[in-house]
């Protein structure tokens, strides 16, 4: 007979204090979750630990909830039963323990994306201008066309986290 896993980094859900959600009996928290304001990073880790779970399915489940501050939350339910799923989630929040990355890639992918819709959103192109001017040494331009989409607002071409922290 097989030793029954339990996971060294992920816990078993226990009610919180003045909580009236659904409770979870028999899930674990994966570790990694979301709520409305998050950051790049959270959302980044989020979205790869629901990924390396083999996403949602009848034992792996992204819970919404509302709440007072933050609007809603998420987080990823796993059922003791799933000992595989426990296992990926367990190294995962394992290794975020000594970094806080689950994957570097997918991370940049998601401040870029969110760096371009500031840039493009709340910066005015006299705004674009006076940055560019500031952090020069964040730009690399080929030809006049680039800077000039640039400044119209077309894509960012600065360092990411500068922009969106």
């Amino acid at each position: 007979m097989d030793t029954p896993f339990f996971p060294e980094h992920i816990k078993l859900w226990t009610m919180p204090d003045c909580y009236a959600g659904e409770v979870w009996p028999g899930y674990y928290g994966s570790g990694c979750g979301q709520h409305r304001d998050s950051d790049a990073l959270t959302r980044s880790n989020f979205t790869c630990m629901l990924k390396a779970l083999g996403g949602e399915s009848e034992t792996v489940i992204v819970v919404h909830e509302g709440h007072w501050a933050v609007g809603w939350v998420e987080w990823i339910a796993i059922h003791q039963d799933d000992e595989k799923a426990l296992r990926i989630a367990d190294e995962i929040a394992g290794g975020l323990e000594d970094y806080p990355v689950v994957n570097e890639d997918h991370w940049s992918e998601v401040e870029t994306e969110e760096a371009h819709q500031v840039w493009a959103g709340c910066y005015s192109p006299k705004e674009r201008v006076e940055y560019i001017r500031r952090h020069r040494d964040q730009f690399e331009f080929h030809g006049f066309a680039d800077p000039m989409a640039q400044v119209r607002g077309k894509y960012f071409g600065g360092y990411a986290s500068e922009i969106i922290n």
